[in-house]
Order: C-alpha cells, then structure tokens, then sequence
C-alpha cells in the first residue's frame, strides 16, 4: 500500500481485505491508523466508506499532496515519490496534481458528516509533513464544521518518531470510539476476604464481600 499514495488502486485493494476481514467475522467498523503517507490512504478510504470507520488516529499525516511528496509548500518533498504518485494517480502533470480535489483536506466535510472521531499526533518541529499544511488545516475545517477532532502536540519533534513515549491517549481514544473504554473503578472487584487462597473466607471482616469491592471503588483505594 505504501507506494499506491491512497489512489482509487489503493482503496480497491483495502475494499477487498475490509470484506475478506468480514468473511471471517470481524466487526463492521474499522479502527484506522495512518502514519505519514498512510494519511491518504486512511481518509480517502474513510470517505468512500464513511458508514464503515469507527475513527481514525493519524500519526504526521500527509493530507495534501501537494505538500508532499510534491513540495509544493514548506516541505523539500520528494522527487521520487511524486513521480510514483502520479503514475499510480495517472495525473498528467503537476499542475493536473495540483488542481485535483480528492486530498484528505477535501474530505473533512464528509468526514465530519459521518460523525467520524479523529486523533493527530504530530511533531511541532516536523518539516517533512508540515502540520501547518496538513493536520493544522484540517483540524481548522473540522472545527469549524463542529465535527469531533483532537490533536495531540509533541512540542520539538520532527516527522520522527511517530506515536507517543505513552501510547495511552492513543488506546483510550480508539477504546472510547469503539465503545469498549471502561473505568475499572465502576466495576465490582472481589474483596480481600474472597481471596479464599490467601485463607480469608466470605464476609471474614463482618462485611459482605461484594459491598466492600463497591466502596472500594468509590472511594478509589
């Protein structure tokens, strides 16, 4: 997928493992993760197949060819790849490139109508991916739109490396998006006295065991 830069071959190809992954029974919603390059790919499958993503979490995504690997902007870009890219795209000049209208930053409409949860992480310092190109444009639109979207800054870090030192935002955000965050502090929790291998015995303190599991959590101890 990484050299196919979200063109019409690469979602053809992504249709064909989202129905082979539904064969064999996983959920209808995916969960995408695009780092890099992988932002065409994330938000251009996204917005054919808006009814199917559960969110998205973009890592230094790109979200406007231009920016790169064109370079058209802040970005050196890269030479090679532009010239893959149009040849997979079929473009027939840069300005052709330029002009077109299917970049992630054109979708956040339909994105936003879907109602699609979104999570950046980006490297203030990233001049390989600008963010003022890409995620900051955006997340302006999103905004805008009241659409759900949330970018996580590390302050001095270029385009590498891609997540966070603590990838628990990351896991909550995705936990949340799907409906599978729980705080373990609602959640009965068996009590010292049930702990039957440690020779306690049900309600051994006077207290039945399930009421001292819910104060326990109350009171966060």
């Amino acid at each position: 997928m990484a050299d196919l830069y979200g063109s019409d071959k690469a979602t053809e190809r992504w249709d064909r493992f989202y129905r082979y992954l539904r064969k064999h029974g996983f959920h209808r919603k995916a969960v995408l993760e695009g780092m890099s390059r992988g932002g065409l790919i994330v938000y251009n499958w996204a917005a054919k197949n808006p009814d199917k993503v559960a969110c998205i979490y973009a890592d230094a995504p790109v979200m406007d060819i231009t920016s790169w690997p064109m370079g058209k902007g802040s970005s050196e870009g890269s030479a090679e790849d532009t010239r893959r890219m149009m040849e997979v795209y079929g473009f027939g000049s840069e300005q052709e490139a330029a002009e077109w209208k299917g970049n992630p930053l054109d979708h956040a409409g339909r994105i936003a109508r879907a109602g699609i949860p979104v999570l950046h992480v980006v490297g203030d310092a990233d001049t390989v991916v600008p963010v003022a190109e890409n995620t900051a444009v955006f997340e302006a639109e999103m905004k805008r739109l009241g659409a759900p979207v949330k970018v996580i800054h590390k302050p001095g870090i270029g385009h590498h490396p891609h997540s966070l030192n603590n990838p628990e935002p990351i896991v909550k955000f995705i936990l949340q998006a799907t409906g599978r965050y729980g705080n373990p502090c609602t959640q009965a929790v068996p009590g010292n006295e049930f702990r039957s291998a440690a020779g306690w015995k049900r309600a051994a303190n006077g207290i039945p065991w399930n009421a001292t599991s819910r104060n326990r959590c109350r009171d966060g101890s």
